[in-house]
């Protein structure tokens, strides 16, 4: 079902959104909000991030706001599918879950009322770190600028994600700095 795009991010929103990102000390609570506030920003169903566990090789989901626990435990989501946005490190966007290849469980998001997915990643370097998933419950036609904002907006928090690391990184170094005795610090 074509129509005609149109713009559901405000510039006002995006702002605020980015403020937040760029501002928040808790990297947990950002999460929280973060999904909140897309969801009602942009006037869609819901909003999921997942951060990818290197260790582990998979994507973990943080946070989320509109979708039921019910449909984010559906079953595993292949995330090395080569149509995979998190695999491609470029937006993937589903205009018709029912009518879609790509879709692996179309019965659950009928269930839960999903029509339309834009998952996007969170790219840092070149590499995925992330992904960002804005459910909609109708047809969605993705405007091309509300996609430029949105990949802006993630090249942001990948930023503040990995600042958050590396600061908990130095944070725990010095917590075992402590540790060494004063002559190998050369405090004697």
């Amino acid at each position: 079902m074509k129509q005609k795009p149109e713009r559901r991010i405000s510039i006002r929103d995006f702002k605020t959104i980015c403020r937040a990102i760029a501002t928040y000390e808790d990297l947990n609570l950002l999460f929280e909000h973060l999904v909140e506030v897309i969801s009602q920003a942009f006037d869609v169903k819901g909003c999921s991030l997942l951060i990818f566990d290197e260790r582990e090789k998979q994507l973990i989901r943080v946070s989320s706001f509109g979708i039921s626990e019910e449909y984010l435990n559906k079953g595993p989501v292949f995330m090395d599918h080569k149509d995979s946005a998190f695999v491609k490190c470029e937006p993937v966007f589903v205009e018709d879950m029912q009518n879609d290849p790509r879709v692996q469980y179309p019965e659950a998001a009928a269930k839960e009322g999903i029509v339309s997915l834009l998952s996007f990643p969170i790219i840092l370097r070149g590499a995925g770190i992330g992904l960002i998933r804005i459910y909609h419950s109708d047809f969605w036609a993705l405007h091309e600028e509300d996609l430029d904002l949105l990949c802006v907006m993630q090249r942001l928090l990948a930023f503040v994600i990995e600042n958050n690391g590396l600061k908990n990184f130095l944070e725990q170094l010095k917590m075992e700095m402590v540790k060494l005795p004063p002559r190998m610090l050369g405090q004697q």
